[in-house]
C-alpha cells in the first residue's frame, strides 16, 4: 500500500489519492486535495479562506502545526469599514442563523500561502503537479452531489449575493441543484496563474492587487500590505495522554484543540460511562460537552493568546469532574458557520497530514474574473461574536479558530488522523470519533458513521440511528432531547485515516457530508 486519503468529497479524496500512486508523500497529497477541494467543495473552502495543517514526519516523528488561519486585515488603512451585511441562513428543521458577510466581513486569507509553505518544507512532487487535479475539474466542471447541493441550498442567499456569484452559482432565479455541472472557469484560470507564479501572485502581486482594491471599493478593510506581510507560523502542537493513547492537536490561539483535550484529561478522570450508544455513555459525552462550553467563560479567549491555559485547564479536572457529577448546569455559547471541511493522509513511510480549512459562511465577495470567493471570518460569531472592528496593536493578529486537525498516537506512531467540519460542534464530533476508535475499538468507518450527540444549552441534540430506548432513559434523567431522524451534517463533518496493528490502513469520509475514503 501506497497509502490512504479521506476527505469530504469523492473527487477530493481521489486527488489525494492520485498523487500517492504516483509516489507523492502524504504533504503531496493534503496538497492536492485541498487544491480540489476549492473546486468540489467551493461553499465550505476556497484560496480566499484559511486553515491548519498538522504533519507528523516519519523521519523525525517531530509533529509541527502549521497556522495559515485568516489575520485581521487594516494595515495602512484609511478611513473606517463599512458595517458587514446581514442575511438569515434558513437550515434544516426550520431553523435560521443570522450571518454576518460583505467585504467588511473579510479577514486576511491564508489558505495558498499555507499550502506552498507546506509544499517548501515536505513535498516531494512539483507544486505545478498538485494544482492540475483542481485546475482539470474546475474547467470542465463536476456533477453536484445531493450533500454540496444542500449546501448550496442553504448558503444561496450568500452565494449568489452579487452578479459575480450569480454568474457561478446560477442566475436570479434559477440555482443549482444535484446532477447540475458546477463549471469554475475563472478559477481554473486563477489556479493556473498560482501553478506557474506560485503564492507570491497572491501576497505580493498583480492578483493579491486585485483581491484588495476589490475588497477596498466595497468597503471593506483589506490591503495590499495585509496580504504583503501575511506569514504561516510554525506551532508547536498540543497533547494530551490518555487510556494510553496521546492525542496531538491545533494549540492556542485556537480553542478547539485544547477543548479537546481537556475533554479527555475529563473522560480519563471519570471514565466513559457505559458502552456506545447506551444512555450513560450519551450522558457522559454531553457533561463533558458542557464542561468544555463552561471552559470557554471569563478570560479564555484572553489567555489563548497568553499561554499557560492549558495547564490552568487540566489543573481544574477534578473541580470539573464534581460538577459533572453533580450534573450543574451550564453557558450557551455562539455557534459559528458550517464553511468548514477536513482532510486526512497517512502515507506508507508513516507520515501524516491533517488538514483543515474553512471559508466561513464566505463573505459573498467573488473578486471579478478570479473566481476567488472571500471568507466572511470578520463576520463569524463563533470567532468575534460582537462583529466589532479591529484597530491598532490588534492588526495583523490572527484569529481564534474551533477548527482541530488531530492525531492519535500510539508509541509515538500514527495510531490515526483526524478532524471535522461542524463549527462549534466540530470538536465533540472529533472527541466522538476519538473515543469511539482508541477506547471502544471500532474502525475507522464505524467510528464516523456511529450517531452523535452534541449539547447546545439547554438542549441534547441526538442524531437518527440512536436507540429510542435510551433516549429515554436520557429524558428519565432530565435532559431536554432534540431527536433527529437521521443522519445530518449538523453533527459534522470528519474524515479519518487509521494506521492497524497488522499495518494496513482503513480510510473514511463522513456520510453526512457526502465524505469518500481511498486505500492505495
Amino acid at each position: 500500500m501506497r497509502g490512504a486519503v479521506a476527505a469530504g468529497h469523492t473527487l477530493t479524496a481521489e486527488a489525494g489519492a492520485e498523487v500517492l500512486r504516483e509516489g507523492g508523500n502524504a504533504v503531496d497529497a493534503c496538497i492536492a486535495a485541498a487544491c480540489m477541494s476549492w473546486v468540489t467543495e467551493s461553499t465550505l473552502t476556497s484560496p480566499g479562506g484559511g486553515g491548519f495543517l498538522l504533519v507528523r514526519a516519519s523521519s523525525t516523528g517531530r509533529v509541527r502545526l502549521h497556522d495559515f488561519f485568516t489575520a485581521i486585515p487594516g494595515q495602512r488603512l484609511a478611513g473606517p469599514p463599512r458595517e458587514m451585511e446581514a442575511v438569515d441562513v434558513e437550515f434544516d428543521r426550520g431553523a435560521s442563523q443570522v450571518f454576518r458577510i460583505g467585504a467588511a466581513s473579510c479577514a486576511v486569507p491564508g489558505a495558498v500561502a499555507g499550502l506552498e509553505a507546506a509544499h517548501r518544507a515536505y513535498a516531494t512532487l512539483p507544486w505545478r503537479r498538485l494544482l492540475e487535479p483542481a485546475i482539470a475539474v474546475a474547467r470542465e466542471g463536476h456533477e453536484l452531489t445531493k450533500p454540496q447541493a444542500f449546501l448550496h441550498a442553504i448558503l444561496d442567499v450568500i452565494l449568489r449575493h452579487t452578479e459575480d456569484g450569480r454568474e457561478i452559482f446560477g442566475p436570479e432565479d434559477i440555482r443549482l441543484v444535484a446532477g447540475d455541472r458546477l463549471v469554475m472557469h475563472d478559477l481554473a484560470a486563477t489556479l493556473e496563474q498560482l501553478a506557474e507564479h506560485g503564492a507570491a501572485l497572491f501576497y505580493s502581486g498583480e492578483l493579491g492587487r486585485r483581491i484588495s482594491e476589490h475588497v477596498r471599493a466595497e468597503g471593506g478593510s483589506l490591503t495590499e500590505k495585509d496580504l504583503a506581510e501575511y506569514r504561516v507560523i510554525s506551532r508547536r502542537p498540543i497533547r494530551s495522554s490518555f487510556d494510553g493513547h496521546e492525542f496531538v492537536s491545533n494549540p492556542p490561539p485556537s480553542s478547539g484543540g485544547i477543548l479537546i483535550a481537556y475533554a479527555l484529561h475529563l473522560v480519563s478522570r471519570l471514565g466513559i460511562g457505559g458502552p456506545p450508544g447506551s444512555a450513560e455513555a450519551m450522558s457522559r459525552v454531553a457533561e463533558v460537552m458542557r464542561e468544555q462550553t463552561r471552559a470557554r467563560g471569563g478570560s479564555f479567549t484572553s489567555d489563548l493568546y497568553r499561554g499557560g491555559l492549558a495547564k490552568r485547564l487540566f489543573s481544574g479536572v477534578d473541580a470539573a469532574a464534581k460538577r459533572i457529577e453533580a450534573r450543574e448546569a451550564g453557558r450557551a455559547e455562539p455557534v459559528g458557520a458550517p464553511g468548514t471541511t477536513h482532510i486526512s493522509v497517512v502515507d506508507a513511510a508513516g507520515n501524516a497530514a491533517s488538514l483543515t480549512a474553512s471559508n466561513g459562511s464566505g463573505s459573498g465577495v467573488i473578486v471579478p474574473g478570479t473566481g476567488i470567493h472571500l471568507n466572511n471570518m470578520l463576520g463569524e460569531y463563533d470567532l468575534n461574536p460582537v462583529g466589532r472592528r479591529y484597530q491598532g496593536r490588534a492588526i495583523g493578529r490572527r484569529l481564534t479558530s474551533m477548527m482541530a486537525p488531530s492525531l492519535v498516537l500510539d508509541d509515538g506512531r500514527p495510531r490515526f488522523v483526524v478532524g471535522s467540519a461542524g463549527s462549534v460542534r466540530l470538536r465533540g464530533a472529533i472527541l466522538q470519533i476519538v473515543l469511539n476508535v482508541a477506547v471502544h475499538g471500532m474502525d475507522v468507518s464505524r467510528a464516523i458513521a456511529h450517531p452523535r450527540v452534541h449539547l447546545e444549552e439547554p438542549h441534547l441534540h441526538c442524531e437518527g440511528g440512536s436507540d429510542p430506548a435510551e433516549l429515554d432513559r436520557l429524558t428519565q434523567w432530565g435532559y431536554e432531547l432534540v431527536r433527529w431522524r437521521r443522519r445530518n451534517l449538523y453533527f459534522g463533518g470528519a474524515a479519518a485515516v487509521e494506521l492497524r496493528e497488522d499495518g494496513s490502513l482503513d480510510a473514511a469520509g463522513d456520510p453526512r457530508r457526502g465524505g469518500h475514503g481511498v486505500i492505495v
